[in-house]
């Protein structure tokens, strides 16, 4: 039986290790988000064993984050070469890792496991059941979610993806949704039960992403003292859309002539996911469209380094078509600088009344958005005044503190049968992996968010 103290989490990040630096491959926002949770739960002394994907030949079994967190590297499949789609022939190889594991610890040594991703999910299913503990779980991304706002030559995600969200949707004791907006989407996209599905914010560092000397950041990252900066930051891939700013500085131009020797797109992040296809597209782009000279391309930097970026710059721009949460946008926000986001999933609770949301993904119209405020410094500045109180409202200490409730209710729901048994599931057929019908969903208990 779970215990009313949770002292050890078995948390599952199988596709990106917490040790890899966002911004580039298939690291982001979701290797942050375990790291910060990992570090503050352990502060509550709380122990916390993450379980990953050997990736290296060189990556020691076991690596100590920080006191209270362990990083467990698992083969399965080879060290390199394997991307985040071939994983699913792998999930096997890697349950066998963690089981074995599992195996030599004493009983009752995980008290619960907390998967993030898909992919882990599905593996937390089946440690949780094998060792008696609740699930939980956080989505990060879902298939039906993104598929729904796919960018004109990105691919849809495939359907294996969407029988194993099902299945994990199914499983887990808790949901860990980061927005109201993604709760409703587990309940109306994967009839997730209302009651399972908690909403609880990611967090921000509020100690490292904090406003600071413009001059003093520029010159730190090597940008002139009177440019006028816009700044992205993330993987580049077509769900992220940085060719949407790209386009928009072009357009800037081609209205404001004299901005040509001022203006600096500064691109922060490396290629991933679809756009590992085509690489140097959004170099080619910029060529096209005469905007090379103002723009520069930089690799994802240690996260000192890119608060400075983020205090550096006049403006963060976020325009991708689909965010469960929107992390840049928050980090953005708690170094005082104003963010334009695009209108989309967990977007406008990361930015509030804080930033600009643009609908839509049109060039001029974003072009409009960013220079409406570079024209407009007054307004930058209350923004950036309204940006750090917001940002202030999503310390890590407060994400963590409503997660550990999570995990206490989830043990003391287990514990009295009302969790009901996860991984003892009716088969996927086509028909449960269409969304449920509005008739179904009128049907389904309102639940009041915890």
């Amino acid at each position: 039986m779970a215990p009313e103290r949770i002292n050890r989490v078995a948390m599952l990040s199988v596709h990106t290790s917490p040790l890899e630096q966002p911004g580039t491959g298939d690291a982001g926002g979701m290797n942050v988000y375990v790291v910060e949770v990992a570090r503050q739960l352990a502060r509550r002394d709380v122990e916390v064993e993450i379980f990953t994907r050997a990736t290296s030949v060189d990556q020691a079994p076991v690596h100590e984050l920080e006191p209270g967190v362990l990083v467990r590297h698992v083969t399965a499949g080879p060290f390199e070469g394997l991307r985040k789609d071939d994983l699913p022939g792998q999930l096997c190889a890697f349950a066998a890792g963690v089981m074995r594991i599992g195996a030599f610890a004493p009983e009752g040594h995980y008290d619960l496991v907390h998967s993030h991703y898909w992919l882990s999910g599905q593996v937390g299913w089946l440690a949780a059941d094998r060792w008696q503990v609740p699930l939980v779980h956080t989505m990060h991304t879902m298939a039906r979610v993104k598929n729904q706002h796919l960018a004109n030559d990105d691919s849809p995600e495939p359907p294996g993806r969407e029988i194993g969200e099902v299945q994990v949707v199914e499983a887990a004791d808790r949901l860990i949704a980061n927005t109201l907006g993604e709760r409703r989407e587990l309940i109306e996209l994967y009839a997730a039960e209302p009651d399972k599905v908690v909403v609880v914010p990611p967090g921000v560092d509020l100690e490292l992403f904090s406003p600071g000397d413009r001059a003093a950041a520029r010159a730190s990252v090597g940008l002139p003292p009177d440019a006028k900066v816009l700044l992205f930051v993330g993987r580049i891939q077509p769900l992220k859309a940085p060719e949407v700013l790209v386009g928009a500085a072009a357009e800037l131009l081609a209205r404001h002539p004299s901005w040509a020797g001022d203006l600096v797109v500064a691109i922060l992040g490396g290629p991933s996911g679809s756009g590992l296809e085509h690489p140097e597209s959004l170099q080619q782009l910029a060529q096209q469209l005469g905007v090379t000279p103002q723009v520069r391309f930089v690799k994802p930097v240690p996260r000192p380094e890119l608060a400075q970026w983020y205090r550096a710059a006049d403006l963060v721009a976020v325009p991708s078509h689909s965010e469960s949460f929107g992390l840049v946008a928050v980090e953005a926000q708690a170094c005082g600088t104003p963010v334009v986001a695009a209108d989309v999933g967990g977007l406008p609770t990361a930015v509030g009344d804080a930033g600009v949301l643009v609908d839509g993904h049109a060039v001029p119209t974003w072009a409009d958005a960013l220079e409406s405020l570079l024209l407009d410094p007054d307004r930058r500045a209350a923004l950036s005044h309204k940006a750090v109180g917001h940002a202030a409202l999503f310390g890590w200490d407060r994400t963590t503190e409503r997660l550990y409730e999570v995990y206490v209710e989830a043990s003391r729901a287990r514990r009295a049968g009302l969790a009901g048994q996860p991984g003892r599931l009716e088969p996927v057929t086509p028909q449960s992996l269409e969304p449920p019908t509005s008739e179904a969903l009128d049907g389904m208990a309102s639940a009041v968010v915890p």
